[in-house]
């Protein structure tokens, strides 16, 4: 048996998958290899976010692109600290009960936003089901203080589903974020073992509410492949997006972080996925990510520039 500890607090990190059954860890083929991180400027965004005293969900979640982001200098920042109230079988951000939220967090967010020299910041956060708004005036100050000092930075936010938290996507709305991404993860029928704190239908209907309060923010959500679902799955999925009006589709192929997270079912192939980008692009997103390492994040600055243009494209 697998026993996952948090070294810094020492005690298991996923407390609620103690008594999962330990599954295999298939091994990865070639396309999904990458190098290990290691550049000088990987270490000086370490050590910023460090001395900052800031969270990533590059390092929470053990995203495997981190190497090559971080040596560019881009880091997603997750804030509302790095213990989440939700349990989902795929993610490896640790679950309990979080610590009061840090009021200064914003301002050091966005002094790291600037010391980073980042044109475009994604801001994240765990899922805060404790706080009455689920921590979205707490998005709406990051998002004015990264506005204050840094005027020309887009500013992306990948926010929880705030369910059952009236008022808390109006509020990030109004701070007019560039980009609001929220993810579906994964298709309907896996929902109650992947997703299980989560709605399908709520989720997509947040991504279209942000439509009707400000049709200038651009809409992005992305799933994960691998776990079981069908071809047939993701078209519906993709339809489902396109009637919410989200102009950003993100395809990734899920990772597993332990034994005692949900089993890969198969890793889909690079042809796959660009037969799923080909879809995805007819069905009339603006703009398409389907490849193995795809995250959320992944290229978010280059992608936020081929979003504008293809918006610009549509319109003319």
């Amino acid at each position: 048996m697998v026993v996952v500890i948090d070294n810094l607090k020492e005690r298991p990190r996923h407390p609620e998958k103690q008594s999962n059954a330990d599954s295999p860890l298939l091994r990865k083929p070639d396309w999904i290899r990458v190098k290990a991180p290691g550049s000088p400027e990987y270490a000086r965004t370490r050590n910023i976010v460090k001395t900052h005293n800031l969270v990533t969900v590059c390092e929470e979640a053990a995203c495997p692109n981190i190497g090559e982001c971080w040596s560019q200098r881009h880091a997603t920042f997750m804030i509302l600290g790095e213990i989440c109230t939700r349990a989902c079988a795929f993610c490896n951000v640790s679950t309990g009960v979080p610590l009061p939220v840090d009021a200064d967090e914003p301002a050091r967010v966005a002094d790291a936003v600037v010391r980073l020299g980042l044109r475009h910041v994604v801001i994240t956060s765990v899922d805060r089901d404790d706080l009455e708004d689920g921590g979205a005036e707490h998005f709406a100050r990051t998002i004015r203080a990264i506005r204050q000092v840094a005027p020309d930075t887009s500013i992306e936010v990948l926010t929880p589903d705030f369910l059952r938290k009236e008022g808390a996507l109006e509020n990030v709305v109004a701070a007019q974020p560039d980009v609001f991404n929220h993810n579906l993860e994964t298709v309907p029928s896996l929902y109650l073992n992947i997703r299980p704190g989560a709605r399908y239908f709520h989720s997509l209907r947040l991504l279209q509410r942000v439509k009707e309060l400000d049709a200038r923010i651009f809409t992005k959500s992305g799933i994960m492949v691998g776990l079981g679902e069908t071809r047939n799955d993701i078209m519906q999925v993709m339809d489902d997006m396109r009637a919410a009006n989200i102009d950003f589709i993100t395809i990734g192929q899920y990772l597993q972080p332990t034994r005692k997270h949900a089993p890969i079912d198969r890793f889909v192939s690079p042809d796959e996925f660009d037969a799923y980008a080909t879809t995805a692009r007819a069905k009339g997103f603006l703009m398409v990510s389907a490849t193995p390492l795809t995250r959320s994040s992944h290229h978010a600055d280059e992608d936020f520039k081929k979003l504008k243009a293809a918006r610009a494209s549509a319109i003319r």
